[in-house]
């Protein structure tokens, strides 16, 4: 397989609202938007991969659980303490979690989806021979 280019694709309820949160909170760009028949999608460059995000989800704004929700997308940072005071100017509560395998910010977008934000230098420097579920 000649794989050319990887996505994701998110489906929302609250459409308008998460393009903004992506857009405007991590500063990604615009690639294109597409409109039709009640269909909205806006996608996103996604740091090489592209993110699509579509209407037709289903949003629980107060968060989903990794059950309702089992993919996290991840935003990995140079700066975990200037990526958390940019995600608080944007007004959203959210706070540094120290763990053996590096930092982490976890929050939600408008449709609740999970969004994790991690250090960097930590993930580059992770230990090929740590079981996988300890590299996160």
């Amino acid at each position: 397989m000649d794989i050319v280019r990887t996505g994701v694709i998110l489906n929302t309820e609250r459409y308008e609202a998460c393009v903004a949160f992506y857009r405007d909170l991590f500063g990604l760009e615009v690639l294109f938007r597409r409109e039709e028949e009640g269909f909205r999608l806006t996608c996103f460059d996604y740091g090489g991969a592209y993110l699509m995000v579509e209407t037709g989800g289903l949003a629980q704004p107060a968060g989903k659980t990794a059950q309702e929700s089992p993919a996290k997308l991840r935003f990995n940072v140079a700066d975990i303490h200037a990526a958390l005071e940019t995600v608080q100017a944007h007004g959203i509560d959210a706070e540094i979690v120290a763990n053996d395998w590096g930092h982490t910010i976890d929050i939600h977008d408008p449709d609740g989806n999970r969004v994790g934000i991690r250090d960097e230098a930590t993930f580059a420097a992770a230990d090929d021979s740590a079981p996988t579920a300890a590299k996160r």
